[in-house]
């Protein structure tokens, strides 16, 4: 057991070495931060943004109802974040092995005393710690904003949003992982990643139009109502689950993948 722990660890350092070496990584970085930078000042301070809006409307004497200003900026920013994310996603995974097939290195990594499992989640841990420095500035970014607020945000709500924005990112990244094991064209991968994801995405608007158990059944796996469930602060253990699920089907799939290869080559 320890010997499968210190090869994830061994491939996980390796890429994530990859990633902080690579400086189309930090090209990606850069451009998700600013959007993701621009997303905040428009929504939070823009001339249409939210604080604007409510002091506007009380400028005016508008009757509205009570707003939490802090909450409904975290779940607006969130979807966007959801959004973009889908963008940068299948772009961070799309090299994940199709750059080994390319390089002819897979055969070797297939053939090697490394079990397909250990390579799988060593890799999935590189990309998605990756993703999670991009993420950084964003809590940085929230929380001087959070500062300012009056009562005070409770950090459940926050915590809970971003846990529900990585598992996105790990699902996404697993399962393109696994395209990315089936091609060695590393845009190809990129292009198929984003069309699986975007279909999981909007899968809820199908299932509203079948009625019956498949109706239901296709609107659990909608990877946007999942997501908007945990960003909202609700702590949905379906939505949890059904997270983690596609993170093992990534990596299960991929590990199945890398073993056809070495049959072949055996």
């Amino acid at each position: 057991m320890m010997i499968i722990i210190w090869n994830i660890l061994a491939i996980f350092r390796k890429e994530l070495q990859g990633y902080f070496a690579s400086p189309f990584a930090y090209v990606i970085a850069g451009v998700f931060w600013w959007l993701s930078g621009s997303f905040f000042v428009e929504i939070l301070l823009d001339q249409e943004g939210i604080i604007n809006q409510v002091a506007t409307a009380e400028q005016l004497g508008l009757p509205i109802p009570p707003v939490d200003v802090a909450y409904v900026f975290l779940r607006q920013f969130l979807e966007v974040m959801g959004s973009l994310s889908l963008f940068v996603l299948p772009i961070l995974s799309m090299g994940l092995y199709a750059e080994e097939r390319k390089r002819r290195t897979l055969e070797l990594l297939a053939t090697s005393p490394l079990t397909n499992w250990a390579v799988a989640v060593g890799k999935l841990l590189g990309v998605v710690t990756f993703y999670s420095f991009m993420v950084l500035p964003l809590l940085a970014y929230e929380a001087i904003a959070f500062s300012a607020t009056d009562p005070p945000v409770q950090p459940v709500l926050p915590l809970l949003a971003h846990v529900g924005l990585i598992l996105l990112a790990a699902s996404v990244l697993s399962l393109g992982m696994f395209i990315s094991s089936l091609t060695d064209s590393s845009i190809l991968s990129a292009i198929l990643t984003f069309a699986l994801v975007l279909g999981l995405w909007v899968i809820d608007l199908i299932a509203k139009n079948v009625s019956g158990p498949l109706g239901e059944a296709l609107g659990h796996l909608s990877l946007l109502e999942n997501y908007k469930n945990l960003i909202q602060g609700v702590l949905d253990t379906s939505s949890i689950i059904l997270f983690l699920s596609y993170i093992f089907i990534g990596i299960f799939l991929t590990a199945q993948s890398i073993d056809a290869l070495r049959f072949q080559r055996s």
